[in-house]
């Protein structure tokens, strides 16, 4: 005995009302067979067919309609990125760059110790052990302080303007302040 119904949804539910398990005899208006596993299976021939979209001979509809994705994945980030404190040491070493000290050793000096701040600062971040954290972030706050003190010179000595060296003080005292919970 074979008994067609018509409807989506109602033959569906007529089929599982009828008994769920195996083939139950029913079929839809196209002729398929309506029931092969229970009423919510994912395998079950209604959610294949139902499913289904003209995919190129591709499984995963997505993939066939917008091709493969070409987003990246995320790169990894290294330890010293998600830092602030290296952050605010690299905006030291470009706020040096562009304060004009005539002098040369002491806009040497001031470059250099900035450099030295923001890359003792790098290092500390990827050290496993709280100690060389520890130490290596004071020795990124001394850095910083000794660019912040060649600059402060230079501008005693008039090779650069006071508009400047306020700037880079209030900078370094920032980058103290930020260190200073990571070196105690």
């Amino acid at each position: 005995m074979e008994v067609r119904v018509q409807g989506g949804r109602d033959a569906h539910k007529f089929a599982t009302d009828c008994g769920i398990g195996q083939r139950t005899g029913l079929r839809d208006e196209k002729g398929r067979g309506l029931l092969r596993g229970h009423a919510g299976s994912a395998h079950s021939p209604r959610r294949r067919w139902q499913v289904r979209r003209p995919t190129a001979g591709r499984r995963h509809g997505l993939c066939a309609k917008q091709g493969m994705t070409t987003q990246k994945p995320p790169a990894p980030q290294l330890p010293h990125h998600t830092l602030f404190a290296y952050q605010l040491c690299l905006e030291l070493v470009r706020l040096i760059a562009r304060v004009r000290i005539s002098e040369p050793q002491l806009r040497q000096q001031a470059r250099k110790s900035a450099a030295s701040a923001a890359l003792n600062a790098a290092e500390g971040a990827a050290r496993e052990s709280a100690g060389d954290k520890r130490r290596l972030y004071g020795i990124a706050s001394g850095e910083a302080c000794e660019a912040s003190a060649a600059v402060e010179i230079a501008g005693a000595l008039g090779a650069c303007s006071a508009a400047d060296v306020e700037t880079v003080v209030a900078l370094v005292l920032r980058i103290r302040r930020v260190f200073f919970p990571l070196v105690r």
